[in-house]
């Protein structure tokens, strides 16, 4: 079952860049910025619980389909681009094992524990 629910999450982020190259923008702006939601990693400085917060909503995928289609709505590409780097970069850390975060722990995912190796 672990393995499906890999290949779905790669499947999403294959739509994500087959969408995205459907703007139009060159293929390295998508690169520069797949790592951008990360910067919510800032906010665990604070405590884990506000860190859990900012790092859920850059990484929920609701959260990107919403910015995503506000861009279609909107005629807005830059949202549309926000969108799906939010998507894609969301299915490629599901992939590796990162889900969103629980409030007291940065390690505790609702895909289970981060193990540290």
């Amino acid at each position: 079952m672990k393995l499906l629910l890999k290949l779905e999450e790669l499947a999403s982020l294959f739509l994500a860049i087959y969408l995205f190259n459907l703007l139009s923008y060159d293929w390295w702006w998508y690169a520069i910025f797949f790592l951008a939601p990360d910067i919510s990693f800032v906010a665990y400085a604070i405590n884990p619980k506000i860190g859990a917060f900012f790092y859920n909503l850059l990484h929920h995928k609701a959260v990107a389909i919403v910015v995503y289609f506000l861009g279609i709505y909107f005629l807005n590409e830059p949202l549309q681009f926000a969108g799906l780097v939010l998507f894609g970069h969301s299915s490629f850390d599901r992939v590796l094992g990162y889900g969103l975060k629980y409030s007291d722990s940065f390690n505790h995912t609702h895909l289970g524990l981060i193990k540290k190796e």
